[in-house]
């Protein structure tokens, strides 16, 4: 089912710094497991294409069992595992058979709350709702995303982004990306500015 509010897989059919850029402030929602949970996307990363040497599409890496879904239709869901133990989210860009992706790096919690501390912590932890999604596993545990989500179409139900209240671009900083060791220095990531839900302070 596509919810009334949920961002057109056109959205998604362009420049992968203008999607990474325009996703914030928009709103991921999860009916995963029957439960209702959503947060509003607050820090974004860009991964650009074949020539982004830190993208898993990379040249070097190519289309892999992996990777298959970064090289799908704009607008459906890439999930991978890192360190074996965290999913990660991102939204496939571009056009199809192009690899490039915007991961979703951290939320500011809006439905579900209870739900995301069980999930997260096993039991409602005051003082910890600034962790529940400051980073791209921890919103991964949160909303239940794991590998049954890879290739998912984002404008439906059970985990879409529907739109949210646009940030001005005033608003919003660039900064190299996390993590990563090949072209880290690329400014590629994004926050809304002076955000207290980010996974690491803006540059």
């Amino acid at each position: 089912m596509r919810p009334r509010n949920s961002l057109p897989r056109e959205f998604y059919a362009r420049d992968t710094e203008k999607v990474a850029r325009d996703l914030l402030g928009t709103i991921l929602i999860s009916t995963i497991r029957g439960q209702r949970t959503s947060g509003r996307i607050v820090e974004t990363e860009a991964y650009v294409g074949p020539h982004d040497p830190a993208s898993h599409g990379a040249e070097r890496i190519g289309k892999t069992k992996r990777n298959t879904s970064m090289f799908g239709a704009p607008g459906i869901a890439y999930v991978y595992r890192i360190y074996g133990v965290h999913w990660c989210l991102n939204a496939v860009t571009h056009d199809k058979d192009y690899p490039a992706a915007v991961l979703i790096r951290a939320l500011e919690p809006i439905d579900g709350v209870d739900i995301m501390m069980q999930r997260r912590f096993g039991e409602y932890v005051a003082g910890k709702e600034r962790q529940l999604a400051s980073g791209p596993g921890k919103l991964a545990a949160a909303l239940a995303i794991d590998h049954t989500s890879d290739g998912h179409a984002l404008d439906r139900t059970p985990l879409w982004i529907e739109k949210g209240t646009p940030v001005a671009r005033r608003n919003i900083v660039a900064g190299p990306r996390i993590g990563i060791t090949k072209a880290a220095d690329w400014p590629l990531r994004f926050c809304i500015r002076d955000c207290a839900w980010l996974s690491r302070r803006h540059p």
